[in-house]
């Protein structure tokens, strides 16, 4: 079993990123860094509008993501395992897929003064959860976030194939686990989530694919 120090969990919103990521941290005994998504005051507006309230939404979440970052790299928080449900990556992938070619030059110029590719802290491992959109759809309905009520599948399918571009150019220097969820719910399956908790702590490097162990 490998001793990773920083795993992220990611994927599309609604996928169960967030469970995915407290439970583990519960049984590695690990520090656990969320991304806080219902202290941004444009997510609502955002949903009902995104054309005109896209930058303000993408700033907030990149402030709150920089402050985060910094955070991590306190000697007090980094001498314990790490479980966070993003990578800062996240927020560039959100940012081009949302904002217009103007927005995204005024955030470039934000994203370079308060993020230094340079100090960023990279995980030991990532794991990429996935579904289709009718799956997210159907857990967001279930989760009933009134901010999440006006998400469209349109949206939804956007900001997925974005995943998928990054996720299919994503650095081999890390390991990356990528887990389809649609076939089985590993948050109320107990076997099934001890099999994946296993199967990421034993990857070595390179891309790995897990599939469920059905029967």
């Amino acid at each position: 079993m490998n001793e990773f120090h920083y795993i992220a969990i990611e994927g599309v919103l609604g996928v169960g990123k967030t469970t995915f990521a407290k439970k583990l941290a519960a049984d590695l005994n690990a520090r656990l860094i969320l991304e806080n998504v219902d202290n941004n005051p444009f997510l609502e507006l955002f949903y009902k509008d995104m054309k005109n309230h896209s930058l303000q939404t993408q700033l907030h979440f990149l402030l709150n993501r920089a402050k985060q970052q910094k955070e991590i790299k306190q000697p007090d928080l980094f001498q314990r395992k790490i479980v966070s449900d993003y990578i800062i990556d996240k927020d560039k992938i959100f940012a081009y897929a949302t904002l217009s070619d103007d927005e995204i030059t005024i955030y470039e110029k934000i994203y370079a003064a308060v993020i230094n590719e340079d100090e960023i802290v990279k995980p030991d491992i990532v794991v990429f959860l996935q579904a289709s959109v009718d799956t997210l759809m159907e857990r967001i309905k279930k989760r009933g976030r009134h901010f999440e009520k006006n998400i469209s599948a349109d949206y939804l399918d956007k900001i997925s194939q974005a995943y998928n571009y990054f996720f299919s150019h994503f650095p081999r220097t890390i390991p990356l686990v990528i887990i389809n969820t649609d076939e089985f719910d590993i948050f109320k399956n107990e076997e099934e989530y001890e099999k994946i908790k296993k199967f990421i702590l034993n990857v070595k490097g390179g891309v790995h694919y897990y599939k469920p162990h059905k029967g």
